[in-house]
């Protein structure tokens, strides 16, 4: 017998998510996260943006899952009480050469059923009188919500359907014997060893990592990680935007431009930027000042650099490199690798935290859908 049925590697917004969902149906679960909170790298090192589903590929998972995970993300934080607000986005143009570019977004974000609302230079002007562009699309189911009180809900529901989390706790080696997985690794300076029917990989930026210590898991089965860091920086004085302000998605980079946040207090901070890293940082340097404030005044012209401040910074777990196609997120099934239990997500950066929820629904799918005997 498994010591648990369920193990959950990974304590972000998707780790926490998938383990709030089945314990939610009636199964055993436990999460082990090697760090000493839950969400410490990117889910707690972003934008804190629901996002409504416009920019990615129809048909692809990262489309699906941010539609479905928008719309059970609102639910979710209606019903559990967590701290969001609908506030909406607008998407300019600066330029006239950008129209055509915004109105493929458009058509784009139609074919994944999100209606986006054109707005010439006037209208623009009359809903932000701050930003300067000749167009500007809107979208009211973009939103903003504290990515904390989302972690503390889930882990809250993990708890609630008799789960746990376990920080400190890094698993170390993986081996499937029999109907279950021997897992050995460290918690909190001590040797543990356990074994569950199911093991999901939601490690994050480490997913490849861990895949790496499952033995038997053939190695072209796990993607290259490519980690990119993105730097935020607050601005001190009130914000003169209504709303988030995004310029066009930057041509030939993994990124949506530098782009202009809130938060829920009203707090106004700009990023992030693209930088790709060979290992961990998270620090922001300040000689990163003047692009963000070059970037930031091509669509707010009255944008003071002197006020810019060094916020945070995050990074993202991408699986396409610098000048690649935006890769996809992968939900990697082990039944067709000859590990049927192990279920691994790999890529997941944006908009993974809006797309939690959907991504644990198909988590649970896989989970009930499957007899391991």
């Amino acid at each position: 017998m498994a010591d648990v049925e369920i193990v959950v590697v990974g304590a972000g917004a998707v780790g926490l998510a998938i383990a709030a969902e089945l314990a939610g149906a009636g199964h055993e679960v436990l999460v082990l996260e090697q760090e000493a909170w839950a969400g410490q790298h990117a889910s707690s090192r972003n934008s804190e943006v629901i996002h409504a589903g416009i920019y990615y590929p129809p048909g692809s998972l990262k489309a699906a899952a941010c539609r479905r995970g928008r719309d059970l993300l609102y639910t979710w934080c209606a019903e559990h009480q967590v701290a969001h607000r609908a506030v909406g986005k607008l998407l300019v143009a600066v330029t006239a050469d950008e129209v055509p570019a915004l109105r493929r977004l458009q058509a784009g974000a139609a074919g994944n059923g999100v209606v986006l609302e054109y707005l010439d230079a006037r209208q623009l002007q009359a809903r932000e009188p701050a930003v300067r562009g000749v167009a500007a699309m809107h979208s009211p189911l973009t939103g903003i919500i504290d990515s904390h009180g989302l972690l503390q809900s889930f882990e809250a529901q993990v708890q609630q359907g008799g789960g746990a989390v376990q920080l400190q706790t890094r698993v170390e080696q993986v081996e499937r014997k029999g109907q279950t997985f021997q897992l050995v690794g460290q918690s909190a300076g001590q040797a543990f060893a356990l074994s569950c029917r199911w093991l999901i990989n939601s490690a994050g930026i480490f997913a490849q990592q861990l895949a790496q210590s499952v033995k038997g898991l053939p190695a072209a089965s796990i993607p290259r990680v490519y980690w990119c860091q993105g730097r935020y920086f607050a601005y001190q004085g009130q914000s003169p935007f209504s709303q988030l302000i995004y310029p066009m998605p930057e041509t030939n980079t993994a990124g949506l431009g530098v782009h202009a946040t809130l938060d829920l207090a009203g707090q106004l901070r700009f990023g992030p930027d693209v930088r790709y890293l060979d290992q961990l940082d998270y620090q922001v340097d300040e000689q990163c000042r003047s692009d963000f404030a070059r970037a930031i005044q091509r669509y707010w012209p009255d944008c003071q650099p002197e006020r810019l401040t060094p916020a945070y910074a995050g990074v993202r777990a991408k699986l396409s490199g610098p000048g690649e196609p935006v890769a996809d997120f992968q939900l990697q099934d082990g039944r067709a690798l000859g590990l049927p239990g192990l279920i691994s997500l790999y890529g997941i950066e944006s908009p993974g935290l809006t797309a939690s929820l959907a991504l644990a629904e198909r988590v649970r799918e896989l989970v009930q859908g499957q007899s391991l005997s």
